[in-house]
């Protein structure tokens, strides 16, 4: 039976090496968060084994060679018992070196222990313990006990004998010997090269701090029921109430038990009886101290316990380990039993677990035959054959089997490929790149820039680093979450969108102060905008509409036509297909604000590049092949990202954006006349030039005229402008006056602010990350201090100018905690990011306004 005794002066007055008791003062800053879970459970009476702990500051001492008084922390135990070390840090995920036991053993307490557990067992403790002290105390390498023999009288005389030969010296006998090697070892080993760096890794400060705890050991042995294992209420996937772990019996003259505990705890086992039946009132206990770690220490808790001859001993708590799902199911239902507040179940869910419920993810056990690696564009994973073009994807779909689009790079003509692929893989292309938006708008798993595999279009082939083909049919797995490309199907673990899920993403917006909009593209992205309580749409991209089927070729014939009047006679046919897309945008978010932003890329674009596409455009037409390739040449550009787009477009091409902006007029009367007030948002790209705005302001305005006078309906829009130049933010003050909103979009603004592609810097951007240019990719996480800046100067001179101006960001930086805490101390009004983005935005905005930082 384990006692307590009275406090040693030594160790009583030190605060570096102190009993854990109620009163002692014992902190996760000073000593770890072990030692004080410990202490706490000392608190809550529960029987835990006695226990000292070293501070941080007393094993920096350690290290240097400068030993507490061990005799005084060996008197702090009852004569004659075993003690174990473990390791205490600050975070128990910032790990450390691993726990020694059974310190003390040595030939008289064996003998000592032969008549209390039998010869077999006493030997086979003091075998271990030679063995676990050569290794990981003495740093002898494993193989030296290669030739012992069980762990007998005779395995453990080859034991002693091979670590005295090895080190030239006996085994240590002394326990105080024995545990100032252990504390010497384990204080030596958190300073390493190589655990400092798996520490930070993890996050943890370069300094962090190690505290160790010394406690006496339950060895689990007995002639009554005895053992030992770790118990949890909660289930470590799903996070839903049920007794878990695992237990080993060791009593005598039974042969040990081991397996899952659900089975072991909860009913008979083929194997043997369960913990219940073996020793109903220790196992009923445990469930007792758990519940009680629960409700006290505010968390869910995997109890490691002890059981000697029927009596429980609780030797240690940690919080349970737990899945995506389980975080948010687990803070959920400790608000739900009031055991913490709302606004802490929400501090405890790091935003980015909500991408992981989101979509499928690749299974956490299951086997990785990595082939290649690129940019991880679009979280989620999924398995199939590669396909290498969109047309190719569509059959697939058709067919009904699952299909990887694999492509060089992406362009908006393969929009319908992407809907029907269950991922899309690029050689190019970065985390802005076209492949990686619509992937994240869409929720397809997208990885791009997979430079380390050599695409091979034209035998429709993919080749990895060491050798391997693919070709068109093999089947390959997409894991955007991490950017690996894998061989074959792998094992999978499904969405989970639970109750849980919900009541988070409801008590988000409670507290949220920044409005959170998503960028959607098509009925299908508005719905699961809405289906993600998304306050409206920020940024509708309407060039994706074009290339829809029967529709992109209405739209070639109108960059063909030769006068404004071809060109309106054309855009008339395309204008009830714009007005039904509005429409169905409008009437699916039932009144939430939608913004629309005009027709922005180059108009090459939409022409083929190819010999065989070129010659089915000319049958479409009715033109001789070489007038469509003449046209497509004198159409292309240098740098068509920084050419005729955008509103240069609207101004030279004006029949674009009129056509457009009748629709929306003509669409928002239709969806009101269904019940739904609407007031669209209109959203001018690429603007420079205060004169750009003035031009388009007023053929819209015009449009808007001649819709009420046709429809003799009067309706309202605001119109605004998408500020993604560097001048348009420093000119924000002339912009701002003939504008509602001002909407940053951070995708080309931190393109044209950096003067990188956003499509080629994939392929360099790590290497970049790495040396420190950068400290991350810009394209990625909003870069504060240069185009942040920018922000600033844009929002600030636009406000001084038009004071109720609303400011937002639609680019994919929208989505990024980091970028929404920009945004809210900058006085923006909202965010808007990808759908399925939105609830990771919501809960980051959530955690912002209640004053933490995000996790």
């Amino acid at each position: 039976m384990l006692q307590r005794y009275n406090l040693g002066a030594a160790v009583q007055n030190n605060p570096n090496t102190t009993l854990v008791t109620a009163q002692a003062p014992i902190a996760a800053e000073t000593h770890g968060g072990r030692a004080k879970c410990l202490q706490r459970l000392v608190r809550l009476e529960l029987p835990v084994p006695r226990t000292v702990a070293l501070s941080f500051d007393a094993v920096k001492r350690i290290a240097k060679g400068e030993l507490p008084d061990i005799a005084a922390i060996v008197s702090q135990f009852p004569e004659g018992v075993l003690l174990c070390v473990r390791p205490s840090s600050e975070d128990p995920d910032w790990g450390g070196p691993g726990a020694v036991l059974n310190i003390g053993m040595n030939t008289q307490r064996c003998e000592a222990l032969n008549e209390r557990l039998g010869e077999t067992a006493a030997r086979a403790i003091y075998t271990r313990f030679v063995q676990s002290y050569a290794v990981d105390v003495a740093r002898l390498d494993p193989d030296v006990f290669e030739n012992v023999k069980g762990e007998g009288a005779e395995g453990l005389s080859e034991a002693l004998r091979a670590y005295e030969s090895e080190l030239e010296e006996p085994f240590p006998a002394n326990p105080s010997d024995q545990l100032a090697a252990v504390l010497k070892s384990m204080a030596r080993a958190w300073d390493g090269t190589s655990a400092r760096l798996l520490r930070q890794a993890k996050g943890a400060p370069a300094d962090a701090g190690l505290g160790l705890v010394v406690q006496e050991m339950a060895l689990g042995l007995g002639q009554g029921e005895s053992g030992s294992g770790v118990l949890q209420l909660v289930d470590s996937d799903t996070g839903l109430p049920q007794i878990t772990g695992r237990y080993l019996s060791q009593s005598q003259g039974r042969d040990a038990l081991e397996g899952d505990a659900a089975a072991l705890y909860l009913g008979r086992d083929p194997r043997g009886p369960s913990l219940e039946e073996l020793a109903p009132e220790a196992f009923n206990a445990l469930k007792t101290h758990a519940g009680l770690m629960r409700s006290k220490l505010r968390e869910e808790m995997q109890v490691e316990f002890a059981i000697e001859n029927g009596a429980l001993y609780i030797l240690d708590g940690v919080r349970v380990a737990r899945s995506s799902q389980a975080t948010v199911q687990i803070a959920v239902q400790l608000a739900d039993d009031k055991i913490i507040p709302r606004a802490e179940a929400l501090m405890r869910v790091p935003p980015r677990t909500l991408s992981e419920l989101l979509h499928r993810q690749i299974s956490p056990d299951a086997e990785r035959d990595v082939i290649g690696h690129g940019i991880a564009a679009s979280p989620g994973a999924a398995t199939g054959q590669i396909v290498f073009t969109a047309a190719e994807a569509q059959a697939s779909a058709a067919r009904g089997d699952p299909c990887i689009l694999v492509r060089r790079e992406t362009s908006p003509e393969d929009i319908r490929g992407m809907h029907a692929a269950h991922a899309v893989l690029t050689e190019r292309g970065g985390i802005t790149s076209h492949a990686a938006v619509i992937g994240r708008g869409i929720g397809l798993p997208c990885v791009v820039g997979a430079s380390n595999m050599r695409f091979i279009s034209s035998k429709k082939q993919l080749v990895t680093q060491d050798g391997r083909v693919f070709s068109a049919g093999d089947v390959v797995t997409v894991d955007g979450t991490s950017g690996e490309v894998l061989a074959g199907a792998t094992k999978m673990r499904e969405a989970a969108l639970d109750e849980g899920f919900q009541k988070l993403m409801d008590w988000s917006t409670e507290f949220c102060d920044i409005g959170i909009r998503a960028n959607a593209d098509t009925p299908a992205d508005a719905q699961t905008a809405r289906n993600f309580n998304a306050q409206g749409i920020g940024l509708c991209r309407t060039e994706h509409m074009f290339f829809e089927a029967g529709r992109l070729t209405v739209m070639r014939e109108m960059i063909f036509a030769e006068t404004s009047q071809d060109r309106r006679a054309v855009l008339e046919r395309l204008l009830p297909m714009q007005r039904a897309d509005f429409t169905q945008l409008f009437r699916i978010m039932k009144g939430q604000p939608v913004c629309i932003r005009l027709f922005d890329p180059p108009l090459h674009e939409f022409l083929p590049t190819d010999r065989a596409g070129q010659r089915e455009l000319a049958e479409a037409l009715d033109l001789p092949l070489s007038n469509v390739t003449r046209r497509i040449d004198a159409m292309s550009e240098y740098n068509p990202m920084l050419g005729l787009r955008g509103v240069r477009l609207g101004v030279t091409v004006p029949e674009i954006y009129e056509m457009q902006a009748r629709a929306i007029f003509e669409a928002s009367i239709d969806a009101s006349d269904a019940g739904t007030p609407v007031e669209p948002e209109i959203m001018i790209p690429l603007v420079s030039a205060r004169r750009e705005v003035e031009l388009v302001k007023t053929s819209i305005d015009a449009v808007a005229a001649a819709v009420r006078n046709e429809w003799d309906r009067d309706f309202a829009y605001r119109l605004g402008v998408m500020v993604e130049t560097p001048r348009a933010a420093l000119r924000a003050a002339e912009i701002a006056p003939h504008c509602a909103f001002l909407s940053f979009g951070t995708n080309d603004l931190t393109q044209m602010t950096y003067g990188l592609s956003r499509d080629d810097a994939g392929r360099f951007m790590s290497d970049y990350v790495q040396q420190g240019v950068f400290p991350e990719d810009p394209f990625h996480v909003l870069d504060t201090e240069g185009v942040g800046e920018l922000l600033k100067i844009g929002a600030e001179r636009g406000r001084s100018a038009q004071p109720n101006v609303t400011l937002s960001i639609c680019g994919e930086h929208g989505g990024n905690p980091e970028s929404i805490s920009f945004c809210r101390d900058a006085g923006f009004d909202y965010v808007s990011c990808s759908p399925f983005r939105v609830p990771v935005a919501r809960l980051a905005a959530a955690q912002l306004a209640i004053g933490g930082n995000i996790q």
